[in-house]
């Protein structure tokens, strides 16, 4: 038999076994780069968007004080980078006397929301929009001319752009209240409208290429009754382009007593106050009319007990001439009155129709509270054949 020899172990040299040198030593070299690299960038990105609500801000207040005329401020800034958006908040904006510096409050806001719009983005438009939380609009006398509305306008809409580099296609307003107040008047004027809500769609003519693409809505509370306003618009013509209707309907003619004193000196005990309105504009063109109601009206109060001689008089022609002007069976004191002009020149109303309308619904006819659907665009240059009437037609009306 042949001897069996088990095989020896093979034992390696010790040169052979791997090192951590080479090309080993250069990946790991490079992996730790890259890692470095990216945390540095992650770093950066952080603190510049910790930083960048700061920088904004102080942007913002820096804008608001540089407007001619006003000086506004903004005390917070939050930003939405995963929605295109950013957030002011407590924003104010004053009217601010050029020699004398006193200031007179104009706008503010508690919250205004501006983003970019997605909706558009499916018709190719980038566009944005804004949403305004509890803001206020005061209107102050000797201030409300329509150079003066203009101006200010003028300036608050270039300062939205300034924040908004967008185009705005959208704009809503929330909780809003809009006061006129008169502070030199006795007593004090301060009357308002709250709880204001206005939808305004379409600015831009994103989805519609109509003659009036842009539609506005709005409705708003005022002393116990509602108010609504509708408009179709095209707001990037050159001369305004717009339709109108509104009314107000039930207000507590009691809460306009102040005002009532101020510009009258009288007040009533009882009465309930509704308006319809309608207007159009083309071509640097407006016509339009306003129809006031006024019912259940008393003028003599258990209020007028401690008021002078001569004051009493004066409420006792008033309600005698509320009780001739009325239509008993509706119980309502009522007009139309006939508008029209240009922008550039002044309105002209049709008093002596107004007359005529008042003396027809106190002793013919009544006329109806609400909007008579008679004025669009096309009205501007095919005025309603009642427009061309003179005094005695429109109080003979058979028509109506």
């Amino acid at each position: 038999m042949k001897p069996i020899y088990s095989q020896p172990d093979v034992v390696k040299p010790a040169f052979d076994k791997p090192t951590a040198t080479g090309p080993i030593k250069r990946r790991r070299f490079y992996h730790k780069k890259k890692w470095r690299t990216l945390l540095i960038i992650a770093a950066i990105l952080l603190a510049i968007r910790i930083a960048l609500p700061y920088i904004l801000l102080h942007y913002a207040n820096k804008r608001l004080a540089e407007i001619p005329g006003y000086y506004g401020h903004v005390y917070d800034l939050d930003l939405s980078l995963w929605r295109g958006a950013y957030k002011l908040k407590d924003l104010f904006i004053d009217k601010e006397d050029t020699i004398s510096k006193a200031r007179t409050k104009f706008i503010d806001s508690r919250l205004i929301d501006l983003s970019l719009e997605w909706k558009a983005l499916w018709h190719g438009r980038l566009v944005g929009k804004l949403d305004f939380e509890y803001p206020s609009l005061r209107l102050t006398k000797d201030k409300t001319d329509p150079a003066k509305i203009q101006k200010d306008t003028t300036s608050f809409s270039m300062l939205l752009k300034s924040f908004m580099p967008l185009q705005v296609n959208r704009c809503e307003i929330n909780h809003g209240n809009i006061h006129y107040v008169d502070e030199g008047s006795k007593p004090l004027v301060d009357i308002y409208m709250d709880e204001t809500h206005v939808l305004a769609q379409n600015l831009s003519n994103v989805v519609d290429s109509s003659k009036l693409p842009a539609k506005i809505e709005a409705t708003a509370a005022t002393y116990g009754g509602t108010f609504t306003f509708n408009m179709r618009l095209n707001p990037l013509a050159g001369n305004p382009l717009f339709e109108m209707k509104a009314k107000l309907e039930n207000a507590d003619l009691t809460k306009f007593n102040e005002f009532l004193l101020a510009y009258a000196n009288f007040d009533i005990a009882r009465g309930k106050f509704g308006m319809y309105t309608e207007l159009a504009a083309a071509d640097g063109k407006f016509i339009g009319y306003v129809k006031p109601f006024i019912k259940d009206l008393k003028v003599m109060g258990d209020k007028d007990k401690h008021d002078s001689i001569l004051h009493l008089l004066w409420e006792e022609i008033i309600g005698a001439a509320g009780v001739i002007l009325k239509n008993h069976p509706h119980n309502q004191i009522a007009t139309k009155i006939p508008i029209e002009g240009t922008f550039t020149k002044n309105t002209v109303t049709d008093t002596w129709g107004a007359i005529a309308i008042l003396l027809r619904n106190a002793f013919i006819q009544a006329l109806i509270p609400s909007l008579d659907n008679e004025i669009d665009i096309n009205s501007i240059y095919n005025p309603p054949s009642d427009e061309k009437k003179g005094f005695w037609k429109k109080l003979f009306n058979k028509h109506k």
